[in-house]
């Protein structure tokens, strides 16, 4: 699984991307985008929705912005599995962006997934 984050801007129209359907339709080994919209982009917090992520990839997410110097607080909200897509909240000490260290954390993940063999 590789991840390849794409930023949607918060007029979209997520048409193209219905919950029931966008996390079931992978291909193990695929490379796939992960559709996110910022909801909140200030100097040292972003909150994003994951649109059709769950518990799985957000956990990972969660975990490593944690343990990143730079951190403050990272969480993810589910809300209803149903209703809604879960939202992530990352804030910082302030020297550090919270869109470049999430970049820089899906890059680190694309570069570990790939490397991983059955």
């Amino acid at each position: 699984m590789v991840f390849d984050p794409v930023i949607i801007p918060n007029s979209a129209n997520f048409a193209g991307y219905p919950r029931e359907g966008f996390m079931n339709k992978r291909r193990v080994g695929a490379v796939f985008t992960m559709p996110i919209k910022v909801l909140l982009r200030e100097k040292n917090e972003l909150r994003l929705r994951f649109i059709g992520e769950d518990h799985t990839s957000l956990q990972i997410f969660r975990q490593r912005l944690n343990s990143t110097r730079g951190v403050e607080y990272a969480n993810y909200f589910p809300g209803h599995p149903l209703l809604e897509d879960p939202e992530f909240y990352i804030r910082t000490t302030g020297q550090t962006n919270p869109e470049k260290l999430l970049r820089k954390l899906c890059s680190n993940l694309q570069t570990e997934f790939t490397k991983l063999s059955v």
